[in-house]
Formats: C-alpha cells, sequence, structure tokens
C-alpha cells in the first residue's frame, strides 16, 4: 500500500508541474497573440495612410507638376513631334529591312 501512495504521490507532483507549465505557455502565447494583434492593427493604420497619400501624390495634376519641374518635360505639340512610319524604320535596320 506505502508503494501505491508513493506512486501516486509522484504522480501527482508531476501531474501539477505539468498544469503549471501549461498555464505558463498560454498565458505567455496569449500575450504574444495580444502584441501581434496591436502590431497588426497599428500595420493596418499605417497602410490606410500609406494608400490615402499615394492617391493624393498619383492625381494628375501634381504628376504634371513633378514632370514639368523636376523632369524638365513639356507638352507635346505638332512642331516638336517626329513621326516614324514603317518605312522609315525598316530602311534604318541593320539588315536593310529584308527578310
Amino acid at each position: 500500500m506505502t508503494r501505491l501512495n508513493v506512486v501516486m504521490l509522484i504522480m501527482l507532483l508531476a501531474s501539477s508541474i505539468y498544469l503549471v507549465r501549461v498555464s505558463y505557455d498560454a498565458r505567455r502565447l496569449f500575450a504574444e497573440l495580444d502584441k501581434a494583434q496591436s502590431e497588426e492593427r497599428l500595420l493596418d493604420i499605417e497602410f490606410e495612410r500609406l494608400k490615402t497619400e499615394k492617391q493624393s501624390q498619383a492625381t494628375p495634376s501634381r504628376v504634371e507638376k513633378t514632370a514639368r519641374e523636376k523632369l524638365a518635360m513639356r507638352t507635346a505639340s505638332p512642331a516638336i513631334t517626329q513621326y516614324v512610319t514603317y518605312a522609315k524604320a525598316a530602311a534604318s535596320t541593320p539588315t536593310g529591312g529584308t527578310r
């Protein structure tokens, strides 16, 4: 009978230690989950902000202003437009335009 009591005591201690460990792991995982959800909310807010900023930067007037100021581009007009025809393009190829 004494052996049975000792074995049951050892099993009880092992079970108690296991229960404490599982409880600790559950709390730790819950804390990590909460932290990840908070980070997700912050990233969603940042994404929405960046999406709005992108839309405001991509307006046609802003693109045109940037093209004129930073890239020194100008509006195409018939006076500065060069038209390329297929015959000219074929004659200027290295093989002489024949196949």
